[in-house]
């Protein structure tokens, strides 16, 4: 989309006040920004040279949300209706938005999981338009040029992938940008972060997916992934561009692999303002699960104990969340670890063996745990009944660790077990259905990742909460943006986890909901923003929002009004022509 068709001009809150045109007849049809398509009034028709490119009538806003609701309704399946939904995007970002918005539950289907999984296979074969950028080996040293041609859109959210951990379907090649536009699609939604300060990008280092190299149609860079320095060295010249061009944006990491997801958040945090939502934004909306139960039982978080099956990113990244709020609730660094059981793949996470740099923090002293050394790696209702645990995580892709034989054991240790199966997928979604059914009618405390058939079918009558990243990222961005945050600290996740929770109703938690319903995103997003904003005051990296002229002096009643302001609702803006 070229710069020279459109200027924003924004008010003192940097949310955007108008859009300056300097297109005009189809030009201005074909920039996502300007068209209002038959939303066009008599004027703008007149100043933009539009009087026969449209017919003569009009439709409102809220009338063309109504002709598109028809139109997705009619599409055969939900990868047409993505189709039909990204297409709109491309053509009027206002009114896609706008869509979404009317019915966010029906549509975050759509535009994330789990339709987002088929977009992102599907990616090459229904090519249509580009979004975002793409770097490989051949462009890279140019990454400070590129980004530069975005300098006119205020790029304040970024969401950066490298395509190799994609929503648990592995290496996607240059399909991943399509989870990042959803993400992105999230953050306008939730946070009210207009599309055009939004940034996807793919850093496309190669695929080892062999089918993806063998397909005539696939559009990535052909090879091999690179790997070990060569590969550090691309992700570094991209975060030196980005740091150069962009000092005040976001960079959200997004779909890495294990090793790479800890080593880069980890590597980069001071050098751009980053975090990786895989990791900390699944723990943080997971610890909000928790805390709500704890609500419910009540019983305070450190006398739990935990167990997680699942060592990747998404498992780790919640043992080292609750590990924090351990440690925030006055538990030294020991205690709050002791607490932590995980289990990977050759059995509990323990001393006995090597394991990965990240797992390591977790792992178990046999000397301590000398229970340890007799006990076999697959005897999980063993683990939970010598570690005491009384929350259940599953992360692993797998219900193997929710079978009759593991809920019994766990009933043992508590009245009110907590049990978390976060896996994408249900290979057995009847079964899962009548398990969930049972587990809640015997007292247990549950929420599941979401949204997937299993939990649709039982929402209704069962009050199965989701625990979504969706509550969290959205928040968590608007709060470092609005706080002007130099760096995000761990803390801000603890104060969101906190802030999710805290949206639930006592008449909520009497039903035993640990959740928010995602109708709720928005007011969910504001609540954590504002947590997240406070968050960075009292740890002294905020500084004063640079992307507004309201001079807030750190007062919570100043945050929060600059939080409301700053935020863009899909409603179409007045146009200057030039």
């Amino acid at each position: 989309m070229a710069a020279n068709l459109y200027r924003f001009k924004y008010d003192e809150y940097g949310n955007t006040r108008e859009i300056i045109s300097y297109a005009s007849g189809a030009s201005a049809c074909s920039c996502s920004y300007i068209n209002k398509g038959t939303a066009f009034n008599k004027k703008e028709r007149e100043q933009l040279d539009l009087q026969a490119a449209l017919p003569p009538g009009s439709r409102d806003l809220e009338a063309q949300i109504e002709s598109s609701e028809i139109k997705v309704n009619n599409k055969v399946d939900d990868i047409e209706k993505y189709i039909f939904i990204r297409s709109l995007f491309d053509r009027n970002v206002t009114l896609a938005h706008a869509l979404i918005k009317s019915d966010i539950e029906h549509y975050i289907k759509l535009i994330y999981t789990p339709t987002i999984g088929m977009a992102v296979q599907k990616y090459s074969s229904m090519f249509r338009q580009a979004n975002g950028l793409h770097f490989y080996p051949g462009n890279i040293d140019r990454a400070e040029e590129i980004l530069r041609r975005f300098t006119h859109r205020d790029i304040r959210v970024a969401v950066v992938t490298d395509n190799q951990g994609v929503l648990g379907i592995g290496d996607q090649g240059v399909g991943g940008i399509a989870a990042c536009l959803g993400k992105l699609m999230l953050y306008t939604q939730g946070a009210g972060i207009a599309p055009w300060h939004c940034l996807p990008v793919s850093l496309d280092v190669g695929t080892n997916n062999e089918n993806l190299l063998a397909d005539k149609q696939y559009l990535g860079w052909r090879n091999k992934r690179l790997e070990g320095e060569e590969y550090l060295s691309f992700i570094g010249r991209f975060v030196r561009a980005f740091r150069n061009i962009f000092p005040n944006a976001l960079c959200q990491w997004e779909d890495f692999f294990q090793h790479n997801a800890f080593s880069i958040r980890d590597a980069f945090v001071d050098e751009i303002i980053s975090f990786n939502d895989d990791i900390q934004g699944t723990g943080t909306a997971t610890l909000a699960a928790i805390l709500s139960a704890m609500k419910i039982k009540k019983e305070p978080l450190s006398q739990q104990i935990f167990l997680i099956h699942g060592a990747g990113v998404g498992g780790v990244g919640i043992g080292e969340q609750i590990y924090n709020c351990l440690m925030h609730y006055g538990l030294s660094a020991d205690e709050a670890k002791n607490r932590i059981f995980i289990i990977d793949s050759e059995g509990l996470i323990s001393n006995t063996r090597k394991v990965e740099f990240y797992k390591q923090k977790f792992e178990k002293d046999e000397e301590k745990f000398p229970w340890i050394r007799d006990l076999d790696k697959e005897d999980t209702p063993g683990i939970i009944h010598h570690s005491g645990a009384t929350v259940l995580i599953g992360t692993s892709g797998q219900e193997f660790c929710f079978r009759k034989e593991m809920i019994e054991a766990i009933k043992k240790n508590t009245s009110r077990p907590v049990l978390l199966p976060l896996f994408h997928r249900v290979s057995t979604p009847d079964v899962f259905c009548q398990n969930m059914r049972q587990w809640m009618n015997d007292g247990v405390l549950a929420a599941s990742s979401g949204p997937c058939v299993s939990v649709d079918y039982l929402s209704d009558t069962m009050n199965v909460s989701q625990c979504n990243n969706a509550f969290t990222f959205p928040g968590v961005g608007l709060g470092v943006l609005s706080s002007g945050a130099r760096e995000v600290l761990p803390e801000f996740f603890t104060a969101a986890a906190h802030a999710i929770s805290d949206t639930l109703t006592q008449e909520e938690l009497n039903q035993d909901i640990l959740m928010p319903e995602i109708k709720n995103i928005r007011k969910v997003a504001e609540k954590v923003a504002l947590a997240v904003a406070m968050s960075a005051v009292e740890n002294d990296v905020s500084r004063p929002c640079v992307y507004s002229d309201f001079q807030h002096n750190n007062d919570e009643g100043r945050m929060k009004s600059l939080i409301d302001k700053i935020r863009w609702n899909p409603e179409y803006l007045p146009l200057v022509p030039m």
